[in-house]
């Protein structure tokens, strides 16, 4: 720890405003502030470093997404993260936002990766537009595999396909995992859970170094939680009224403070369970636009997830949510 510096000692505190405005102001260099002050490069270094540990050094930062970068601050902060990327607001339900949000999870998972990597996937729009924004000129030497069954005919819930296409644009090997996401009953469940090649590609999964997931909605007019459920709209209400179900990670749903809910349909849904999930060491979430406020905001309090995708829409009301239970 440097020595501090006097108040009363105006010849040496004015000595510190000479270089500080040298440097920071007109942008010297550490070299050129000594040969004008006649001081040694080691001496306005070390003054440098006294300034900044008494204070008198403030850093403003102003690019033009600054907001955006506080936010993602506020969430790693709250939720201890490691990672936030809060993409600008857009038009909800539009191709543009989908989009930009695709090549932000896109960048990140690419900056993520190494060799030698298990990657587990889950489905929803936003995992496949992650998907088909992966772009990169060298193979990685990873694996790809689903956390869940597959909805066949639809590319954004069929965890084959979306996992197929992953590897391929990674340069990497797919697994697939033949089993439905639902069944009807927890027996045909467990029948499943007991093939050996269901089996072993769901341990493949246990495995998984990294899991790419999208966050759902609990709601029957937007979740797609339906399309591989078939649950009428009572149902869903049910679940979301008398079950508090908030939001759905690879079809399995938690409440409010992230608490796994509705077990009658968790025992009959084929995947990895939010224990196991919440096991794989590094989980990237990708899910924006306002009505996936909740969903994520009980997906962070329940320990789901270690870096989140999103937009500046579902990042504020995430913190509105944290802020409001904060003062209860």
């Amino acid at each position: 720890m440097a020595e501090r510096i006097s108040a009363s000692d105006y010849d040496s505190i004015r000595l510190i405003n000479q270089v500080l405005t040298l440097y920071y102001v007109h942008e010297l260099t550490q070299a050129e502030v000594g040969q004008r002050l006649g001081l040694s490069t080691t001496k306005v270094n070390r003054l440098l470093q006294q300034a900044r540990e008494q204070g008198m050094v403030e850093i403003t930062i102003r690019t033009p997404f600054q907001y955006l970068f506080d936010l993602e601050a506020r969430l790693k902060a709250s939720f201890d993260i490691s990672d936030a990327v809060v993409i600008p607001q857009i038009a909800e339900q539009t191709n543009a936002m989908v989009h930009t949000l695709g090549r932000a999870g896109a960048n990140y998972l690419l900056g993520r990766l190494q060799d030698g990597d298990v990657v587990a996937i889950g489905g929803g729009t936003a995992v496949h537009a992650v998907v088909q924004a992966v772009e990169t000129r060298r193979s990685c030497d990873v694996k790809v595999v689903p956390c869940m069954g597959a909805v066949q005919g639809r590319v954004t819930t069929d965890v084959n396909y979306l996992a197929t296409q992953l590897a391929a644009r990674l340069g990497g090997e797919a697994y697939q995992l033949h089993a439905p996401t639902f069944v009807d009953t927890e027996k045909q469940r467990e029948m499943l859970l007991s093939m050996g090649p269901i089996k072993g590609i769901l341990d493949i999964a246990r495995q998984a170094t990294i899991a790419l997931l999208g966050v759902g909605t609990v709601d029957y007019q937007t979740s797609r939680f339906v399309q591989f459920t078939a649950l009428s709209a009572e149902d869903m209400n049910w679940i979301a009224e008398s079950r508090g179900g908030v939001g759905e990670i690879a079809a399995r749903i938690y409440d409010i403070k992230g608490q796994p809910c509705a077990k009658e349909y968790a025992n009959r849904t084929v995947g990895l369970s939010l224990q196991e999930l919440r096991k794989i060491p590094f989980v990237v979430g990708v899910a924006a636009a306002a009505v996936k406020a909740r969903p994520i905001y009980g997906a962070l309090r329940g320990g789901y997830l270690d870096a989140l995708i999103t937009d500046e829409a579902a990042a504020r009301g995430i913190l509105e949510l944290s802020e409001h239970d904060s003062r209860q």
